[in-house]
């Protein structure tokens, strides 16, 4: 009854459902170790926020140039803003609103210089420099506080800056491209601001909320989907063998081969079983 399923492109369908059922299955397996990663991180994530801040001049100490080390940290930084070298991050929608960040350096007391992110701005494309309005700072000296992030690197597919000259705008907060443009030793970390001393003026920048730790991602509904559709695969692909062998017992009396012609579905190929039986 199922003897047409040994034939040459029913074997090339079994090999590519399996071919299929094993890459869902391995989709899968990757999407639960993504999930693995995330809450690692997430658990990681919350330990820092829970720790007290610290000053950045001592966390970071001078020739320092790895900045992942210390991602996430919660950080205090005081020192003078530099208005007159504020930058737009530009494509960085927030509540799926179109937006921008506005960095600006921040010096400090050893003379160094640390970039800070003072938040959102709405920017739906007209923006192309900070807007005077988001450009006021407090003056003199400031204390801030917020997270640390080492520099943002470009992607396989990501914008490009022009390589010289003084930008009012940037892809990402690429702190080597930006120590380009600000005078002094810029920190190969920047600030990701939550809080300041004195207050910031009501024209600045929307904060940007902390990091949820308990967002997992999508991974593990995407690795129930992957589940799914190996179960679909598995319980389906037999379905359809036992329909094709059902329609050929049950064909039609007008549509089947006479009793003494072979049945045109059943000849024997290359490869066949039947041929090594019939030459014994």
């Amino acid at each position: 009854m199922y003897r047409f399923a040994l034939r040459p492109w029913w074997i090339v369908s079994h090999v590519v459902v399996l071919a299929i059922v094993v890459a869902f299955v391995n989709l899968g397996l990757w999407q639960l170790q993504r999930l693995d990663e995330r809450r690692e991180g997430n658990a990681q994530l919350a330990a820092r926020l829970a720790e007290d801040p610290v000053d950045v001049a001592a966390l970071v100490p001078e020739g320092s140039a790895d900045g992942a080390a210390v991602e996430d940290r919660r950080v205090t930084a005081t020192g003078t803003y530099r208005p007159d070298e504020v930058v737009l991050i530009r494509g960085r929608s927030l509540d799926d609103a179109p937006g921008s960040w506005v960095v600006v350096p921040l010096e400090l007391a050893d003379g160094r210089v640390v970039a800070v992110n003072r938040g959102w701005i709405r920017n739906d494309g007209r923006f192309t420099a900070v807007p005077a309005e988001h450009r006021a700072v407090p003056e003199g000296q400031v204390t801030v506080e917020g997270l640390l992030h080492a520099s943002q690197e470009r992607g396989t597919l990501g914008a490009t800056d022009p390589p010289e000259g003084r930008l009012e705008s940037l892809a990402r907060v690429d702190l080597a491209r930006l120590d380009e443009q600000v005078e002094g030793d810029l920190l190969p970390v920047w600030v990701q601001l939550t809080a300041a001393e004195p207050g910031a003026p009501a024209t600045s920048p929307q904060l940007l909320d902390l990091p949820d730790v308990g967002d997992e991602g999508p991974h593990l509904s995407y690795a129930v989907q992957w589940g799914i559709f190996t179960v679909i695969a598995v319980v389906g692909y037999p379905m359809i063998l036992r329909r094709a062998a059902r329609e050929r017992g049950q064909r039609h009396p007008d549509d089947a081969p006479g009793l003494d012609d072979p049945d045109p579905d059943d000849r024997l190929v290359p490869g066949d079983p039947r041929l090594d039986a019939t030459a014994r």
